[in-house]
């Protein structure tokens, strides 16, 4: 039987929604039902010329990078032993196909019952009689739109599947789920709207099969499984996304993906990155190396590294400043923008949270400090920016991990007594805006993390060491308009 050798444990694929009957055939009559679909992306090389960047797909990706294999053979799926190295490919609308089975669009609830039965049949493919390899058997799930949402039914409703079942799932990884169900024009799908199972995203609905309490937000795994081992990969490129005409992505509207609103794509308290990708198409977020590079760190990264802005100063521009100081009501609130890419990354970023793709993290003044004394709050809701998954055996040259972080904070705009203060400031002006290139060194247990900033020394240089408390790394920022701050590292082991 074969050998589990932790963490290249078998992925198992869910596909995401066919609306039409045609669709279903259509994604039937694929056998990697679109994690096999790749893309290509124009860049500039050094020499300004346009060249085409090929991302031959997940799948391929997977199999060259990790030496994972498929499940098809002789023109079937394979049976009998199998190695633990495979992509699967859980097949749930073959029998919504009337040549494989009766025609009828499975549930959401029937699909998650059914992965239940498959990953029990993987486990006796890959495990046999073997007690060892049963033992250390897991498998992860990865998902692409409502895919996620028939994973999260599977782990989450009791009425589904079997607990020594779904303790076998390790982590799990969505691409553009719509964790809090899909909204148009300002309006969640209609309950009432059965006609190809569009209901199936009305949170109503959803609260029923994800068994959550029903409400506004329906985005939580409601203690069934740890969050922390659940990724969110959101899309924020509406533009791209073309399917009925344009129609889908204008009625979304412009922060989303073009389907799926990026609030939506998340499950509290998970980690997630921000990518401009679509939810699917050419330069769809599956078929995409920035999903791709996700991916492989989440499942098989040896650290993650979290960062949190902590803010202990937000200047006011000079005319506000004289405003608030004769007495004057002012209110401001704050976009953070945070893009992490590894080196050596030339084609892609891990993630991107911009104020251009209405990704930034938005906070009010009054959630960071106390409008009277401008002091921080001790509940502070500082920033979480990013939480990025490393791989030591990515590692090339030396070892130490290294990453950027291109980070800016702006203001969204000042009111005074309830009127805008347009004539008092720049809009859009930065309080902050640079480029951090961290440093991480293992040594033995421990890490050690030095940092670069962009606008003091090249990126390759060695770097300040980055300072410590009793809450761990921070790196201090400042700037001569007077913003303060930490941008907070939280570094731990991942596996």
């Amino acid at each position: 039987m074969a050998k589990i050798d932790a963490p290249y444990y078998p992925i198992i694929y869910v596909r995401g929604y066919a609306m039409t009957q045609s669709e279903i055939e259509a994604t039937v009559s694929t056998p990697y039902m679109g994690f096999n679909l790749g893309a290509t992306k124009v860049r500039q090389d050094w020499q300004g010329n346009v060249k085409k960047h090929i991302f031959e797909s997940p799948l391929i990706r997977l199999m060259k990078d990790y030496g994972y294999v498929d499940t098809y053979s002789d023109g079937a799926v394979a049976k009998g032993s199998l190695s633990a190295k495979r992509v699967f490919i859980y097949r749930y609308y073959d029998q919504g196909d009337e040549d494989f089975g009766d025609g009828k669009a499975p549930s959401v609830k029937t699909a998650a019952s059914g992965l239940n039965d498959f990953i029990l049949d993987v486990k006796t493919q890959v495990c046999g009689d073997d007690a060892a390899a049963q033992s250390a058997f897991k498998v992860y799930l990865v998902a692409h739109s409502m895919g996620g949402l028939v994973c999260r039914c599977f782990l989450q409703n009791p009425q589904i599947g079997q607990a020594d079942t779904k303790a076998l799932v390790d982590k799990v990884f969505t691409y553009a789920t719509p964790h809090n169900g899909i909204d148009m024009a300002g309006m969640n799908t209609p309950s009432f709207l059965s006609m190809f199972d569009m209901n199936n995203f009305n949170r109503k609905r959803m609260a029923d099969y994800l068994n959550v309490p029903a409400g506004d937000w329906v985005n939580t795994l409601n203690g069934t499984f740890d969050p922390r081992r659940f990724f969110c990969l959101v899309g924020t490129n509406h533009k791209d996304y073309n399917v009925a005409y344009t129609l889908s992505r204008r009625l979304a509207g412009e922060m989303s993906d073009g389907l799926v609103r990026i609030p939506s794509a998340v499950i509290q308290n998970a980690p997630r990155a921000f990518v401009y990708r679509s939810h699917s198409g050419p330069y769809g977020i599956v078929n995409s190396e920035e999903g791709y590079q996700n991916l492989v760190r989440f499942l098989f990264g040896t650290m993650k590294i979290t960062g949190i802005l902590e803010a202990d100063a937000l200047p006011l521009p000079p005319p506000i400043k004289k405003l608030h100081k004769d007495g004057k009501d002012v209110r401001a609130s704050y976009l953070f923008e945070a893009t992490v890419a590894p080196r050596g990354a030339f084609t892609f970023k891990l993630t991107e949270r911009r104020k251009e793709t209405y990704s930034a993290v938005h906070r009010k003044f009054d959630e960071l400090f106390t409008s009277s004394n401008f002091e921080s709050r001790e509940s502070a809701r500082s920033p979480i920016l990013f939480s990025t998954f490393l791989d030591e055996r990515l590692i090339h040259n030396g070892k130490t991990l290294v990453f950027s972080v291109d980070l800016g904070i702006s203001t969204t705009g000042y009111e005074f007594d309830g009127f805008l203060g347009f004539d008092h400031h720049i809009p859009g002006e930065y309080l902050f805006r640079n480029t951090v290139t961290v440093r991480a060194t293992k040594s033995g247990d421990s890490w050690s993390i030095r940092y670069i900033l962009s606008d003091e020394s090249w990126a390759e240089s060695r770097g300040r060491k980055a300072k410590e408390d009793a809450d761990g790394f921070y790196i201090p920022l400042k700037t001569t308009k007077g913003f303060k701050g930490k941008l907070r590292l939280k570094a731990e082991p991942w596996s």
